[in-house]
């Protein structure tokens, strides 16, 4: 029997930036193995992508299996306000009028299998139901991981890179103590799922729409699906939501009374999931990567769920972890400077839809904003679309701050 060939490149975990990371180092004749500890399908939120996803969705060959599924087209974002009032429709196209401004709504189960069966078809090795236990290191460079495989054996897989793109459970963060939780945003989520509710007509009826509660202590994301389901979650302060309440399903179904335009909606509507909880939001690592070693998607961090950046930071890192990686490999250099070398830019872009998300929970009028500032107002759409990365956004926060000095305290 032929010995293993080692491949070049290691990835943990088959998600959305796994995948991502692992076709595109592929598409450059690199051997590539990603392992994952499921078997696809398997479920998981994350469900609205936002336009800019489209860029690295093409890189990936992936748009034409994207137009020809059903998942649901998004046009544009709305809010309501605490007191019910619904904004106009925010179009994306309206600010850049090309196809990249119609996106999805997706059931994660199924794009996640399309995404990983595409790595496979641009010659990524995919072994899923393969348990990673170890990444290997010689000193402080990593050189491969310790697997028990299909039948139950232990292995060693040696490779020049090895990508942790293993979620929130990432194992080097978790190895080397690298999560700093944002205390900022210490928020949760509550959730299920609802055949049969109200949606919109037309161009509106793919619309995710953002209802603040009541009392303004959070708000509801209410994500049209396929199938006539919707995705309904509520997301508040950790203490707020968790603490000193009965359960999540009554929790739910009280926060729905503190936001009527959601309970009025789902009225005619049957609850078709369990109400799920997630407690552990926003974090980041603090460093990327190190010599061998990359930290990609929700494995480097995780940002609040507002404006639905999860996938697309998720398809990012991986498209940046993945061209700094090629450029290391054809240059024999596999080092932290270099197969880290896009850490700073992301972050950045990352932490100006922090910023965002900050402003909302703060309470700022983006309305106002925009009738003071109305040339920031394609700035502010793509900071919502997730065209983040890009210096000349920083203006914004700049006007927003000075708006804020002239508008005083409270």
């Amino acid at each position: 029997m032929l010995d293993h060939q080692s491949p070049d490149v290691v990835v943990i975990g088959g998600g959305p930036a796994g995948a991502t990371v692992s076709t595109l180092i592929a598409q450059q004749g690199y051997r590539v193995e990603l392992f994952e500890r499921e078997r696809f399908p398997r479920y998981h939120i994350g469900e609205s992508l936002i336009p800019e996803t489209y860029w690295i969705l093409k890189r990936l060959g992936m748009l034409s299996k994207m137009k020809s599924s059903h998942f649901i087209k998004k046009h544009s974002v709305q809010f309501v306000s605490p007191s019910g009032k619904h904004s106009a429709p925010f179009y994306f196209h309206d600010n850049k009028p090309h196809e990249c401004s119609q996106t999805w709504q997706i059931r994660r189960s199924e794009f996640d299998v399309m995404m990983l069966k595409n790595a496979e078809e641009q010659g990524v090795t995919v072994r899923e139901g393969v348990r990673v236990h170890d990444v290997l290191f010689e000193g402080d460079r990593a050189v491969g991981v310790q697997i028990t495989d299909e039948t139950g054996n232990l292995k060693e897989i040696r490779a020049s890179v090895v990508v942790d793109a293993s979620g929130q459970s990432s194992m080097l963060i978790n190895k080397f103590k690298l999560r700093v939780p944002d205390t900022e945003l210490n928020k949760g989520a509550i959730w299920t799922y609802f055949k049969g509710a109200y949606r919109d007509q037309g161009k509106d009826e793919g619309a995710t729409i953002v209802l603040s509660l009541r009392d303004k202590q959070g708000w509801f994301w209410y994500i049209p699906m396929q199938d006539d389901t919707v995705s309904v979650g509520v997301v508040a302060d950790f203490d707020y939501l968790f603490k000193g309440r009965v359960n999540h399903e009554t929790t739910l179904a009280e926060e729905m009374e503190n936001c009527l335009s959601v309970k009025e909606r789902v009225s005619n509507a049957e609850q078709v999931a369990p109400v799920k909880a997630t407690k552990d939001y926003t974090y980041r690592a603090s460093q990327a990567a190190g010599d061998g070693w990359v930290l990609v998607g929700d494995a480097f961090g995780f940002l609040d769920p507002l404006y639905s950046s999860g996938v697309m930071l998720a398809l990012k890192s991986g498209e940046l972890a993945a061209d700094a990686i090629v450029e290391g490999l054809q240059n024999g250099d596999t080092s932290k400077t270099q197969i880290g070398k896009w850490e700073a830019g992301f972050v950045e872009g990352m932490n100006r839809m922090r910023r965002l998300v900050c402003e909302y929970y703060d309470g700022f009028n983006f309305g106002e904003f925009i009738r003071r500032y109305p040339h920031h107002r394609g700035s502010v759409t793509d900071l919502l679309i997730g065209d983040l990365f890009k210096q000349d956004l920083d203006q914004v926060f700049t006007d927003i701050d000075s708006m804020r000095a002239t508008k005083g305290p409270g």
